[in-house]
């Protein structure tokens, strides 16, 4: 349930609302926004109905909310949450923010590589795995502590914040250590104790989709992390599994527009993932960011042929920076689009 504020309340009339909830045991999330404030209330709602909260001064209306998840809601958080890499920031009206490397950190010297020339490219963050989840127990696996070394490497050469999986719990210290952003995949989404631990961090998550899961099962695994106590969290829709074989997954650009309606978390897109070819990658980018994602996430590799994995879908150092050229283009024409729009009912 939320309780709305009417306009101009007093910090004294909030703070006595809050103070009543509390002390009946009831989870509280306050939400200053640019007219009203809004109280997010946590806990059975037949409990919030008995208290006198609607007849209180400052008190506009109790609402109730039909959706499972609160924290992620945008009833209880209506404005854009912005998640803060660095001097990087996801969400809101910001610039489509781009996250850029191999799917798995293969060497010292090719990590540098890549980073230097996505650096050049305009990218904002570096993206390389060193703990791969595979299909295949005699697929390569990952470096391990040895690839994070390698990717902290990167980020000091660069500048570039480093995003990276984390699997299991026993290596979040580790992965705290090394890491700006930690990834969850799409296979964990609903690992709800990794979920957790990771929600006790102060290092901003990436969420990907799982590769069945509903928009709403997506949100609730969101829950898990913001109700532990960390509100950085950053959706990525990565394609889902459906009937179509020729694509790797169905990338479900629907998932955009709908989430940014459902929730103020940012939400970006992984064509590379969604599509599994990296010959539609560069127009699946595009259409993300023309369906409003606050960014992409993308795989780039020198030479995709002798990637250790996930090569088939990796752009070439060359075809990313046209990618950029043209995701570039599409988001300076919507920014041109949105500063001629008039506001409705003005």
């Amino acid at each position: 349930m939320i309780v709305v504020m009417k306009e101009g309340a007093k910090q004294e009339e909030i703070q006595a609302v809050v103070q009543l909830l509390q002390s009946k045991g009831l989870g509280v999330h306050v939400s200053p926004g640019e007219e009203k404030t809004i109280v997010g209330v946590i806990g059975p709602k037949e409990r919030v109905l008995e208290l006198p909260v609607e007849s209180m001064p400052g008190v506009e209306k109790v609402v109730q909310v039909s959706n499972p998840f609160k924290l992620a809601s945008r009833a209880f958080h209506p404005l854009d949450t912005i998640v803060r890499v660095g001097q990087v920031e996801v969400g809101g009206e910001q610039p489509p923010v781009i996250i850029a490397g191999p799917c798995s950190v293969e060497s010292l010297e090719g990590i540098l590589e890549i980073a230097r020339a996505v650096k050049q490219a305009g990218a904002h963050m570096l993206r390389g795995g060193a703990f791969k989840p595979r299909s295949s127990p005699y697929s390569f696996q990952g470096l391990g502590e040895l690839g994070l070394k390698y990717l902290a490497r990167a980020r000091e050469e660069t500048g570039l914040p480093v995003v990276s999986e984390v699997m299991e719990i026993e290596a979040l210290p580790m992965m705290v250590e090394y890491v700006d952003v930690l990834q969850i995949g799409a296979r964990n989404m609903q690992n709800f104790p990794l979920l957790k631990a990771v929600g006790k961090t102060d290092k901003p998550v990436l969420l990907k989709r799982g590769l069945s899961a509903t928009i709403e099962e997506w949100l609730m695994s969101a829950e898990y992390i913001l109700s532990a106590g960390n509100p950085n969290v950053i959706l990525c829709e990565r394609g889902i599994r459906t009937f179509e074989t020729y694509t790797r997954n169905t990338l479900d650009l629907n998932a955009v527009p709908v989430v940014r309606h459902l929730s103020h978390l940012p939400v970006i897109v992984d064509p590379s993932h969604g599509v599994g070819k990296w010959q539609y990658v560069t127009a699946m980018a595009r259409a993300g960011i023309a369906a409003g994602a606050h960014g992409l996430i993308v795989e780039v590799h020198q030479n995709p042929a002798e990637a250790l994995s996930d090569g088939q879908q990796s752009l070439t150092l060359e075809n990313f920076a046209n990618m950029m050229e043209e995701v570039q283009a599409i988001a300076s024409a919507m920014r041109a689009v949105r500063a001629t729009k008039v506001p409705v009912g003005k």
